[in-house]
């Protein structure tokens, strides 16, 4: 129900991106989708990959401050209003949305979501029967 995303931290200026970016490359990982938010002092990249564990590994060896958080992956169907409906069902169960991030594949919408409550999150979206996707289903789809 969870997967790991691959978070880097960068400094926020010219070409500190495209260090992470090369190193992700020559390492042969797919970038299924990513994420960049600035803060005052630095830049947060989150990305999910194939392999998050190697990427992890790779970013490490060449000297980035790396995490490899676990994520809840979400498919909700492709039209207005899914993810809204989606989220609205963490929140009515106290749950809040530290961030959020969401791509296209295979015909569904896919969202990334962070909680402050993430066992909470996993038996909400069990009980309420939304699409969770691990790592393998998200393989498949992009085969797909």
């Amino acid at each position: 129900m969870t997967i790991r995303q691959v978070s880097v931290f960068i400094d926020d200026k010219a070409g500190s991106l495209v260090k992470v970016l090369d190193v992700l490359k020559e390492g042969g990982h797919q970038i299924l989708t990513s994420t960049l938010a600035d803060s005052p002092e630095f830049a947060i990249y989150r990305v999910l990959c194939t392999d998050a564990e190697r990427a992890f590994k790779s970013l490490k060896a060449a000297g980035f401050n790396v995490l490899l958080p676990d994520v809840l992956t979400l498919a909700v169907d492709d039209e207005p209003g899914s993810a809204a409906s989606a989220i609205r069902i963490l929140s009515d169960a106290g749950i809040s949305i530290r961030y959020m991030y969401s791509f296209r594949l295979a015909n569904k919408g896919i969202l990334v979501v962070r909680t402050d409550q993430t066992e909470r999150a996993k038996e909400v979206i069990i009980l309420n029967k939304l699409q969770a996707v691990s790592e393998s289903e998200l393989s498949a789809m992009i085969k797909a």
